[in-house]
């Protein structure tokens, strides 16, 4: 829809409650249309842009064809459905949950095998002694291709599979498998082992833009306004907001809090003003320490902490990378 950014959330599962309670943590909470059974919804508070609710392949299909503007979903699905991914899609954002990775995965029983080198020798000897190459069970055709390419194993043969993959060496339909794992129990329970160097992708959700889908300036508008958002957020809650005076050489406090505690500067007295406060921006897991070399050094006065919601920043590094990309 022109000037209007079209972006796709997962439209089920455990994936679908991490992006909702994700949005709404930074104030956009995802409200959907039609009592919520349809497939179309709206970000609260920013009227310019408009949520498709579709599985999460079907996101990564989406984006690498230009039918939406932004989405979130699975770096694994991503690669496994564009090969040459940064041609047409850029991840914008990691967001920290969904984690997963992509594995090869081998029988316990294969005692001798513990990584792609070892594998190898098997694939070759499975094919001199049966006379057909070794089978790899998987839903991961393009990433299996590329890893085992990139190791130099050619004889082996992809089964594709349709249900439980985990199940397939058991099931004898395959010797290995290549799957996606997140603690690797599941694994463990059919008789399975990860190579020690068999790790295909980490894969987490991640917050993509596609690059050939049809960017205006009210879709990139909406864009900026929404990376700004959740930067802010992602920005005060990492970080406490400090006021205090300095009433003693406070560049050089500053440059000492910058260096030893990773302390910034949010704002500053007007130039002559002996009286105005400092407001700084601090690592949660440094307070004390910036606290104490504050009282010590800036010639008496308290010193305020306090949590905020969010903290915009005049030259936001994440709305600077993606205008360097999309204009």
């Amino acid at each position: 829809m022109s000037g209007r950014l079209l972006i796709g959330v997962p439209s089920k599962g455990r994936l679908q409650q991490y992006v909702l309670d994700y949005f709404a943590d930074a104030g956009m909470p995802v409200r959907q249309e039609a009592g919520g059974r349809g497939y179309r919804a709206t970000l609260q508070g920013l009227a310019d842009i408009d949520v498709m609710l579709l599985p999460a392949a079907d996101i990564a299909a989406s984006l690498l064809s230009g039918d939406i503007h932004m989405g979130v979903t699975g770096e694994d699905l991503l690669r496994e459905s564009g090969p040459s991914l940064e041609e047409s899609v850029s991840l914008i954002k990691p967001l920290g949950f969904g984690f997963a990775n992509v594995v090869v995965a081998v029988p316990q029983g294969w005692v001798d095998v513990s990584n792609m080198a070892d594998l190898d020798d098997v694939c070759a000897a499975f094919s001199r002694r049966h006379k057909r190459r070794l089978r790899i069970a998987t839903k991961f055709v393009t990433l299996t291709r590329k890893f085992f390419s990139d190791h130099g194993i050619w004889d082996y043969r992809i089964v594709e599979s349709l249900g439980a993959t985990e199940g397939a060496p058991a099931a004898g339909t395959a010797e290995a498998i290549v799957d996606i794992t997140t603690t690797g129990a599941t694994l463990a329970a059919n008789g399975l082992k990860t190579l020690e160097d068999g790790t295909i992708l980490k894969s987490q959700a991640q917050l993509a833009a596609s690059k050939i889908a049809a960017w205006d300036s009210g879709a990139l508008s909406a864009a900026k306004t929404l990376l700004a958002r959740l930067a802010a957020r992602e920005r005060a809650k990492a970080a406490f907001v400090l006021r205090a005076r300095l009433d003693r050489n406070p560049d050089a406090v500053l440059a000492d809090l910058q260096k030893e505690c990773a302390v910034r500067v949010l704002s500053r007295p007007a130039s002559g003003n002996t009286d105005g406060e400092f407001s700084l921006l601090c690592p949660r897991g440094n307070l004390m320490e910036a606290i104490g070399m504050l009282r010590r050094r800036s010639g008496g006065g308290s010193v305020t902490a306090q949590s905020v919601d969010y903290v915009f920043e005049t030259e936001d590094p994440l709305v600077a990378d993606f205008e360097a990309q999309f204009g």
